[in-house]
């Protein structure tokens, strides 16, 4: 009794040992490949839970997701010989699984991140060879990173059985004799630009002036033009009136502008005038002849 009950315990044991080693899960952050004594039987396993052989098939599972490989910065020259110290990273997942398991030996990430690393090198070299300084600190940096990811995707796609997703530059360092050329530069593109504005400014101003002043005196001549058509309106109108209360009365017209004639003549004290007693200018001021023909 005492042999059999151990007997099945251990066929128990060596069940459960099998079964273990014939089941295996495949998260959905996950992907594997089968293998049956080291040659590739199923190249992609979806996630979930799968059957093997025990000693006869072997799983390797890989990490699905978007990985980043932070590349060694690096010197590049640029077309102008001038040289840059680059740091970069590249975002890549596997897409295919059993070229990524032969090319990486066996799917060491260790082994894919040198041979990516190499690539990425490669490309940076190529697309700082053919631009200025300017060109990859602004101008076409932009146009530098999508040349390069796409680049290096078909290379990557075709030897490494990854997709490189996205390629960015982290940091450029310039020695001081390029930092000093790209500011001086910046610099005088900065005044330069300036200079334009206030040209164009200083000519709008001009512009500006000239309108006001052209309105100006416009404005001011038809201002006079019509002050002297008012005047000659109302001259006219005073002459007229004139002539009717010369029409009308002559002899009271006559001694109003004498009167006013008077006022003006003898508006001043220190005045002196020198005139004929007998002249018709005192007509009315003569008070003994009024005298006498009142008596």
């Amino acid at each position: 009794m005492g042999s059999m009950r151990l007997g099945f315990i251990g066929l128990t044991l060596l069940l459960i040992i099998i079964i273990a080693n014939s089941i295996y899960i495949v998260t959905d952050k996950q992907t594997a490949i089968l293998l049956r004594f080291g040659e590739i039987v199923n190249p992609k396993i979806e996630s979930g839970l799968h059957f093997k052989v025990p000693i006869l098939h072997t799983v390797r599972k890989f990490d699905s997701r978007v990985l980043t490989l932070d590349a060694i910065p690096q010197p590049y020259f640029t077309a102008e010989k001038k040289r840059l110290i680059v740091d970069a990273f590249v975002k890549w997942r596997i897409t295919d699984n059993e070229q990524f398991y032969i090319t990486s030996s066996g799917g060491q990430l260790g082994a894919l991140r040198t041979l990516l690393t190499q690539r990425v090198d490669e490309g940076l070299r190529n697309q700082f060879g053919v631009r200025t300084v300017q060109d990859v600190i602004s101008g076409e940096r932009d146009q530098l990173m999508s040349a390069l990811t796409t680049d290096l995707n078909i290379v990557a796609n075709q030897e490494l059985g990854i997709e490189v997703i996205d390629v960015r530059v982290k940091k450029i360092e310039l020695p001081n004799e390029v930092n000093d050329s790209v500011y001086n530069r910046m610099r005088t593109e900065r005044e330069r630009l300036a200079q334009e504005l206030r040209a164009e400014g200083n000519e709008l101003a001009e512009e500006i002036r000239a309108n006001a002043d052209k309105e100006r005196t416009v404005i001011l001549a038809e201002a006079y033009k019509l002050a002297e058509i008012l005047k000659g309106e109302g001259d006219a109108e005073a002459t007229g009136i004139y002539a009717k209360a010369f029409d009308k009365d002559p002899e009271f017209y006559e001694f109003t502008r004498s009167l006013n004639a008077y006022q003006s003549t003898f508006q001043n004290k220190s005045d002196v005038l020198l005139i004929d007693p007998e002249s018709d200018f005192f007509k009315y001021l003569d008070s003994s002849t009024g005298s006498q023909d009142q008596e």
